[in-house]
Order: structure tokens, then C-alpha cells, then sequence
């Protein structure tokens, strides 16, 4: 077993999900901040949480593609292993705050119904990307 090979496909996966954790976070600090959100006590309605949903597919999408562009091959497979992550860790937040009144039950909901999306179309972005630069 190459172990270089396995430290660089693991970490193509974790600086994707690093820059989905970063980049969501520092825009909902933004958001609740700005009076966007209101404070992090206080529910989100519908149109926040599809403002949220929004930005998070475009994050997601991006750290999918950071992770196929750092593979060191396959880089589908790397983008979709995060779409995995992202569902587990989608549909465990999802359990952990059903009841909690945070917001509508949906939102956390699309969140898994969005990760493995997310991850193909970031997948699919570096794979266009390989393709044009091969011209």
C-alpha cells in the first residue's frame, strides 16, 4: 500500500470539507452580523432557510471540486466520498435538531436530499475543467 497515495487522497477529501465548514460558517457569521439572520437563539423561516440552502449548494459544489482537483486520481470518486460525508453528516445534524424548532423541518432535510448533487456537479466541474485544459 502507498501510504503518500492514501495521505493525499484523504486529505483532497478533507480540505474539501474544510473549505465547505469554513466557508458556511463565516457566511452565517456574516448573515447573523449584518441583521440578515436574526440572532443565533431565534428560528429561521422558510425564505432564510432557502437563502441558506441556496449558499450551501453553491459551497457545497465548490468544496466537491477543491477535493476532485487535489485527488491525485479519480477525482469523481474523491467528490462523491464527500457527498457521502456530506449526507452523513446532513442526515445526523438533521436528527440532532428535529425537534429542536431551529427552523422549518425541511431545510435540514434538503440538506441530504442535496449533498450527493452537490458532489457530482462538483465531480463533473473538474472533469470539464481536465478536458478544456487538454486542448
Amino acid at each position: 500500500m502507498n501510504t503518500k497515495l492514501t495521505l493525499q487522497r484523504i486529505g483532497a477529501v478533507l480540505a474539501g470539507l474544510l473549505a465547505i465548514f469554513v466557508l458556511t460558517t463565516a457566511v452565517d457569521i456574516v448573515l447573523h452580523a449584518t441583521g440578515v439572520y436574526p440572532p443565533w437563539s431565534e428560528p429561521i423561516g422558510d425564505g432564510l432557510s432557502a437563502l441558506a440552502t441556496a449558499y450551501r449548494i453553491v459551497i457545497s459544489v465548490a468544496g466537491c471540486y477543491i477535493a476532485a482537483r487535489l485527488a491525485p486520481d479519480n477525482p469523481m470518486r474523491h467528490a462523491l466520498v464527500l457527498g457521502g460525508i456530506g449526507v452523513a453528516l446532513s442526515l445526523a445534524g438533521a436528527i440532532a435538531t428535529w425537534n429542536a424548532r431551529l427552523g422549518p423541518q425541511w431545510y435540514p432535510l434538503a440538506l441530504v436530499a442535496v449533498a450527493l448533487p452537490c458532489a457530482w456537479a462538483g465531480g463533473l466541474l473538474n472533469v470539464i475543467e481536465q478536458h478544456v485544459n487538454a486542448f
